[in-house]
């Protein structure tokens, strides 16, 4: 995939991500897109009506706590952390992921030998 293409997200795949990012250390929500950018090698790309639902949605179920600060432009920003909750679903959701990506992998070896 050219590095230009973007890739459209599985469903249930960016809350894994943004706790991925978040646990990295705490960050607000332009900064987890950026990262999610960045990290991605510009592949993924997490617009702003994705990403705040998301936000919300995590905080809510008890994954995220947020608190009002500064950022590194000095405009007022909420600033996400991972919760000991959101911690132990980040390492649910990995879990599920490799063995996801592991079916997956088999399958297209599977179909490249018999092509």
């Amino acid at each position: 995939m050219a590095p230009t293409e973007k890739t459209d997200l599985l469903q249930g795949t960016l809350d894994m991500l943004i706790l991925k990012i978040v646990a990295l250390g705490p960050v607000h929500g332009y900064g987890i897109s950026q990262r999610i950018r960045q990290i991605s090698k510009e592949v993924l790309n997490v617009q702003q009506g994705s990403l705040y639902p998301a936000l919300h949605r995590l905080e809510k179920r008890g994954w995220l706590s947020a608190e009002w600060g500064d950022s590194e432009n000095g405009r007022e920003a909420k600033f996400y952390k991972l919760s000991a909750k959101g911690r132990r679903q980040l390492a649910q959701e990995e879990a599920s992921w490799n063995r996801l990506s592991q079916a997956v992998e088999l399958i297209l070896g599977a179909a490249q030998q018999e092509a």
